[in-house]
């Protein structure tokens, strides 16, 4: 296990390091060394590893929303108003619609099958957005019409609303009932995470001002607090409906608002735990991938996944009714509003589970 480690540090770094001096992503230079070291290449990831892998990305994707929400403030939230809501749900509403148009024709899938891997591809990957929306606040790019503020508050509130929609397909497709309180979970999520983060930030903000931590101390505070958190969502522990993953960027808002310098000093932090995480996430997202079945699935695939992003931009597009930016900048959002990766990792663990990805026709 610790050679491995050991491997995916150092072959991802170099990697990464090397797609960026060709004007690349560092991220894609990662993934391919995944695909090169996982069970479809070399086989040179340990077993140990693979099997808590989703636990590992979890990690990495809490330390960047929780670097994101020390980076928002809610004055730049409110200026950017209408949008923001919209790009919550809208995008992904046409990403679905869209492979319900189109899974059945290329790949003769019925409507519900459809439905549901449009649900999978809908989801945007925070991990991929977030730091790239970062990297542009900081740089004060696009800031004074709050376009990095539009994507990142959206990016994790659409993976809410797929997620949900998700569950509520596949529990269709063995014959559930479905019950208008399944629907009023997403809005019901999406409120008591900005209202349980935003509480818990509040709180912190109390206890910085009156107790003496070092800001690593801190660091390691509010990391424990959020694997309990998250992990208490996903085991069922909390009593009602509430998204961590929100709930821990409204947490950094708060921390922003009322203790900025802290909070700038512990997103400089969080930063440098996101330079190790951001390698193990992404090379182990290119361990999951699977290039004989990808090669094995051919056109139809390729073009349902074109088609479901094209239906996403025109969504972005439509959010973007009535705003103040250029068709540049409209196009920049439509474009940055598509990365796919960490979400449909997550999620083909569940499709494999209901044995959809064996009976699809794919």
């Amino acid at each position: 296990m610790l050679m491995s480690l050991g491997w995916i540090l150092l072959a991802g770094m170099a990697a990464g390091g090397l797609f960026r001096r060709l004007h690349l992503p560092a991220l894609l230079g990662m993934m391919l060394v995944g695909i090169l070291l996982g069970p479809g290449g070399l086989n040179g990831i340990d077993d140990s590893i693979l099997k808590i892998s989703a636990d590992l990305r979890k990690l990495a994707l809490i330390i960047i929303l929780a670097r994101a929400g020390l980076t928002l403030r809610l004055e730049d939230l409110r200026r950017v108003g209408r949008p923001a809501i919209l790009m919550c749900f809208v995008p992904a509403c046409f990403e679905i619609l869209g492979c319900v148009i189109l899974a059945p024709w290329l790949l003769g899938l019925t409507v519900l099958e459809a439905a549901i891997l449009g649900s999978v591809i809908a989801a945007v990957s925070p991990a991929v957005v977030v730091p790239k929306m970062i990297a542009l606040i900081e740089k004060k790019a696009g800031t004074d019409k709050g376009i990095p503020q539009l994507i990142l508050a959206g990016a994790s509130v659409d993976d809410v609303f797929v997620i949900v929609l998700f569950s509520v397909f596949t529990s269709l497709a063995v014959g559930k009932n479905i019950t208008a309180m399944r629907f009023a979970e997403v809005p019901l999520s999406v409120l008591t995470g900005i209202l349980l983060g935003y509480g818990l930030g509040t709180v912190l903000t109390v206890f910085f001002r009156h107790f003496h931590l070092r800001d690593t101390g801190k660091v390691i505070l509010l990391l424990g607090l959020f694997l309990i958190l998250n992990g208490a969502e996903n085991a069922g522990q909390i009593p009602f409906p509430c998204s961590s993953l929100i709930a821990i960027m409204s947490c950094g808002t708060a921390i922003q608002k009322g203790r900025k310098a802290v909070a700038d000093r512990l997103a400089v932090k969080f930063n440098k735990l996101w330079i190790a995480a951001e390698i193990l996430l992404f090379v182990l997202v290119g361990a999951a991938v699977d290039l004989a079945y990808a090669a094995r699935s051919g056109l139809p695939v390729i073009g349902l996944i074109g088609g479901a992003l094209l239906f996403r931009m025109i969504g972005v597009a439509v959010c973007l009714v009535k705003t103040p930016l250029n068709w540049k900048e409209r196009g920049f959002c439509m474009l940055a509003y598509t990365p796919k990766a960490t979400v449909q990792a997550g999620l083909d663990r569940f499709l494999w589970q209901w044995g959809w990805l064996v009976g699809m026709r794919c």
